[in-house]
């Protein structure tokens, strides 16, 4: 029987936060210190049924999709992706399958791309622009640069015909080389295209007492207003600036080629659509995780004991992600916005972005304003006029490409 209760999307974690790299600004490498002297983490295989059966049974859905994060998962190996595809056809009740797959790239060879090819898995690539730029974090254990490795696996998929974007993550030091990393990614073939801003800050007493090194999100943070962040972290106007740069070059030469999420999302606000990436939703919670061993947490951003919700194999996981903590997680996102937020006229489209990131002061003093608010301003209100020519374009049935048509050439 399919579940009735309200629908939710599970990211499974199946190597925990294990990779074999080592990135400078990685969030999630801390996390083993979480599960104790456990030193390797994998997903066996009573957790992998079970996850699959269950998740199977919870989607009421045409198609299912999973994804597979990490930590790397490709630390897995293809035997475990190849279990995993019979127990979705297994569970799946003669439904599509789709499975959304992010990894580094560094172990991708042959066999997994003909695997992936077979199973028509769609790859998220981190790669964050060319050498100079994507080496300066994205480094392995020994500190060893990772660029050749990452374009090596993007030329194996191309030549296997496996399908993948690119996630890139936007840090202080990167962001001034917005052009040169959006021309560089579509160079590689990437059509669709992610930017996450980094945006991390330094312990604050509560991650020490757990042994992190990476403050909590601010609701649990003992110093809950502290805006001390991480040198490279990206500050709000640079990555306000750096989506106005990409933008200005996609709006006037790739509409229709090249798929930029945030472009996608803001032009959801702009028609009146449900955003549909969670950050940018009224209310959330219908997002969270799984780890390897069953755990479910509120979201990717919270894992943290005080937001784990239980574990599947002694609770179904409908009963965890309709729990009302998390329906009340989900609610906080609105009803903790402060009246400065409420107020702005592009809050039809940022809603406070995540709550992860909202550790700083409104101007009237009050806590609960997001890290990015004034980037994010900055980029709404510039886009403003082409979002609302290309909402007009398909209300009237055509291509949001003929807004290229109507753009006069960058000046200089």
């Amino acid at each position: 029987m399919l579940n009735k209760k309200r629908p939710f999307h599970l990211m499974a974690k199946p190597a925990g936060p294990d990779c074999n790299l080592a990135c400078k600004y990685c969030f999630y490498l801390e996390k083993e210190v979480l599960f104790g002297e456990q030193k390797v983490h994998r997903m066996n295989d009573e957790v992998l049924d079970a996850y699959i059966k269950q998740y199977c049974e919870s989607q009421n859905t045409p198609e299912i999709v999973f994804a597979w994060q990490g930590g790397e998962p490709t630390l897995m190996g293809i035997e475990f992706f190849q279990k995993a595809v019979l127990l979705q056809k297994k569970y799946s009740a003669g439904r599509p399958v789709q499975n959304a797959f992010q990894t580094n790239g560094t172990l991708i060879n042959n066999d997994w791309c003909k695997f992936l090819a077979k199973e028509n898995f769609l790859i998220g690539l981190s790669l964050d622009g060319p050498r100079h730029i994507h080496d300066k974090f994205r480094v392995d254990r020994g500190g060893k640069p990772t660029f050749d490795r990452v374009m090596k696996a993007l030329k194996l998929m191309k030549a296997h015909r496996v399908e993948f974007n690119t996630l890139t993550c936007v840090t202080r030091q990167n962001a001034p080389f917005a052009v040169e990393i959006y021309e560089f990614l579509k160079g590689t073939g990437s059509t669709f295209l992610q930017f996450i801003p980094i945006i991390e800050r330094k312990p604050d007493n509560e991650a020490a007492r757990l042994g992190l090194k990476l403050a909590l999100p601010p609701d649990l943070a003992a110093d809950d207003n502290d805006d001390r962040v991480m040198p490279w972290s990206v500050q709000p106007e640079q990555y306000g600036q750096f989506l106005i740069d990409i933008f200005d070059e996609w709006v006037r030469h790739d509409v229709g080629n090249v798929f930029v999420q945030m472009f996608d999302v803001m032009l959801n606000g702009w028609m009146d659509m449900p955003p549909p990436l969670c950050i940018f939703a009224e209310r959330c919670g219908d997002s969270l995780i799984i780890e390897h061993n069953g755990d479910i947490y509120a979201c990717d951003h919270f894992v943290y004991p005080d937001f784990l919700r239980g574990n599947i194999l002694e609770t179904p996981m409908t009963d965890l992600t309709g729990s009302p903590e998390q329906k009340k997680f989900g609610d906080d996102k609105f009803d903790s916005l402060p009246d400065y937020c409420k107020k702005c006229d592009v809050m039809f489209v940022c809603h406070g972005e995540c709550p992860k990131h909202r550790f700083i002061y409104t101007p009237d003093g009050k806590p609960g304003l997001n890290w990015l608010c004034e980037g994010y301003k900055m980029f709404m209100h510039h886009i403003d006029p082409y979002m609302r020519t290309m909402a007009k374009l398909l209300r009237e049935n055509r291509p949001c490409a003929d807004i290229m048509r109507m753009i006069p050439p960058k000046a200089g």
